[in-house]
């Protein structure tokens, strides 16, 4: 019997339906489901709370979002992931909503691939004593303001450059089609191990994202109100930077696990998601067809 974990975003009013679905037909496929606490409110006391070190796979319900939270959720623990798209883009998802079911049955069966992706490690220096860890990116930027700041970026010592721009996002090849593409970054192949580093707004023409080899550790400095300076990883956690502190950003020990099934490819993806074909033309995916 595997243990899978479920995490879900409470704002999708669908949720519940979802969340019983799979319970009833759970123990058929194989499967014992056990909640984040946040989910034991619809499941009533019935559900099982889970452990994230008791745990062989986790399901996210909700979006990217979701499944990024779910990843920051298991400490580093190398397990399956498997996305179940309740929104809109779901880069990062297995499925979309209606083949939950048949997506459970799969992950159970052995039926998927696990795609290992790159991480990074994100800290200050020179208090390098919090840690955070980015499936997508990391952020440096200015809270509150419309306002640029002087950054001063060294990888592994050397300076690479000196420039204003509104902020810096350092992204693995997963987060290159988030953020960082919004930015004018590359599109990275998630097989590769990278660091991307994509300027926001840089005030100056001659400046271009930068793909790094993944040994790096990339320092950035800033200049200006350190209040207002801020760290944000995954678009969900980090903190305002104090004076005299850079953001510094390398390759964590280690990986997540994204469920993909055998009938599915990064290339289909884009074109599915980013709509990179003829002009009217896009597919649809699922877990019987992605």
């Amino acid at each position: 019997m595997m243990r899978v974990g479920v995490v879900g975003n409470l704002g999708y009013a669908d949720l519940q339906t979802v969340l019983r679905q799979l319970g009833r037909m759970a123990p058929e496929a194989g499967a014992e489901l056990v909640f984040e606490p946040e989910l034991q409110s619809l499941l009533g006391e019935h559900a099982r709370p889970f452990d994230t070190a008791g745990v062989d796979a986790l399901i996210t319900l909700g979006g990217d979002g979701t499944l990024l939270r779910a990843a920051r959720l298991l400490g580093g623990r190398e397990i399956p992931i498997l996305g179940v798209n309740f929104g809109q883009l779901g880069f990062l998802t297995a499925c979309r909503r209606d083949d939950a079911e048949l997506a459970l049955k799969r992950l159970v069966a052995g039926d998927f691939l696990a795609e290992s992706r790159m991480v990074l490690e994100a800290f200050t220096t020179p208090t390098k004593g919090e840690r955070w860890y980015a499936l997508n990116d990391v952020v440096l930027h200015i809270a509150g303001k419309a306002r640029m700041m002087r950054l001063r970026i060294e990888a592994d010592g050397e300076l690479v450059g000196s420039f204003a721009a509104d902020g810096l996002i350092a992204s693995t090849p997963t987060g290159s089609t988030a953020y960082s593409l919004s930015a004018g970054g590359p599109v990275v192949d998630p097989a590769l191990d990278s660091i991307v580093l994509t300027p926001v707004s840089a005030h100056t023409l001659a400046i271009r994202p930068l793909l790094l080899r993944p040994t790096a550790t990339v320092a950035v400095n800033t200049e200006g109100d350190a209040a207002e300076r801020r760290l944000t990883v995954d678009g969900q956690t980090g903190r305002s930077l104090a004076d005299g502190e850079a953001m510094c950003v390398r390759r964590a020990p280690h990986r997540v696990l994204l469920v993909r099934f055998p009938d599915t490819s990064f290339f289909r993806r884009l074109r599915q998601k980013l709509a990179w074909t003829t002009p009217g033309g896009t597919e649809e995916s699922g877990a019987g067809e992605d």
